[in-house]
This record gives structure tokens, C-alpha cells and sequence, in this order.
């Protein structure tokens, strides 16, 4: 299943939109691609400039930072996870069944994607993973969520949790769970990745 979609992104994440134009949508592309391959720590806005053909100017038009980056790629990840999980939720009507679907969807590695101008969702998913705890355990992050920059991630756990409280309402704490479910899931896939047996 393969998809070409776009999400409207905080617009605080970043200086100008990258769905806006297609030096912006590759600027994101080329970013997911080079964090993919070298590690959010390696890569530069020089980096991700050579790989589009421009100069970091371009891509400092759009991001202030690396951060801001990496934000801006994960915010759309948690965009693309619930679209995800409505698409595959529309004809299933069992709680029960609703909830192995999200915990398949959540655990299994997602597909690469082919299109020219697709962010790679193998990638997105990897960079989840990997890299997605450096933008939340900062000493800005309260900063930070005031402009509600993490709303992506927090629907998704609260999608997740009305399901569970449909499914069982006795249930204390749903959207703990569902986060649970998340984050223990993407810890998991990162000890398979990293310490294998």
C-alpha cells in the first residue's frame, strides 16, 4: 500500500511551508533520506544542500535548524500514522479487531516508497525509531510544546485510546496505554535493529 499524501504541519515548526514548493518538498525528501543514512547527527544543512543542488541559504529559508527539521519530519510521520490507522480502521467494526490492526500498523515496519517526490515511509518509520527521542528529550521541550508542535503525536495517542475505552470502558488509563503501546513498540524495533540476538 502505497500512498502519495500531504499534511498541513505546524506552521511554528518552520520559517516557510515545504509543501509549498518543490525545492521545500525536496529539502525534506533529501533530509529523510540522509538521516536515514547517516544519522540525524551527521547530516548538515550543507549536506542536505549538495543533495538538492542549492545552498544551505535555500534550506535556511526554510528551517531554522536541524531541530526544527527533524521536528517538522516527525510531525508529518504522526500525520501519516493516522491516516494510516483511519484508512485501515474504515470497514472494521470490532473494537477488538480495531485494536490488533493499530498494534499491527504500530509494529511493522512500513514500506518503501518509490515516488520521485514520496518521502520514503521505510525511512520515516527508521528515523521514528532511531531518532525521534531528540526532539522531545531537550531542556526546551516545555518551550517547545506551547506552540503545540508535538498535536501529531498526542492525537494519534488519543485515537488510540478512545478505541481502548470503546473496548473495555473500565479501562483507567487509556491514552498512558496508548502511548505505551507506541513508544515500547519503536524500543523494541530499535533493539531488534541495533542489538539483534
Amino acid at each position: 500500500m502505497d500512498f502519495q499524501v500531504s499534511f498541513k504541519v505546524n506552521h511554528k515548526i518552520y520559517l516557510r511551508d515545504p509543501e509549498s514548493s518543490e525545492i521545500g518538498k525536496q529539502i525534506v525528501k533529501n533530509a529523510i533520506d540522509l538521516i536515514y543514512e547517516l544519522g540525524f547527527e551527521h547530516v548538515t544543512f550543507k549536506k542536505i544542500a549538495i543533495h538538492i543542488s542549492s545552498t544551505e541559504a535555500t534550506v535556511y529559508r526554510y528551517f531554522e535548524n536541524k531541530h526544527r527539521l527533524l521536528l517538522y519530519i516527525l510531525n508529518w510521520y504522526w500525520c501519516y500514522l493516522e491516516f494510516l490507522v483511519d484508512y485501515k480502521l474504515q470497514n472494521v467494526l470490532s473494537k477488538r479487531d480495531q485494536l490488533k490492526a493499530i498494534v499491527d500498523l504500530i509494529t511493522h515496519e512500513l514500506p518503501e516508497s518509490t515516488g520521485q517526490f514520496d518521502y520514503n515511509k521505510k525511512f520515516l518509520n527508521h528515523i521514528v525509531i532511531t531518532e525521534s527521542s531528540k526532539v522531545y528529550l531537550v531542556k526546551e521541550v516545555a518551550e517547545i510544546n506551547k506552540d503545540e508542535v508535538f498535536k501529531p503525536y498526542k492525537d494519534l495517542c488519543a485515537k488510540i485510546a478512545s478505541i481502548i475505552s470503546a473496548y473495555n470502558p473500565q479501562y483507567k488509563y487509556p491514552r498512558s496505554l496508548s502511548s505505551t503501546i507506541i513508544e515500547t513498540s519503536h524500543n523494541q524495533q530499535f533493539l531488534v535493529l541495533f542489538y539483534p540476538n
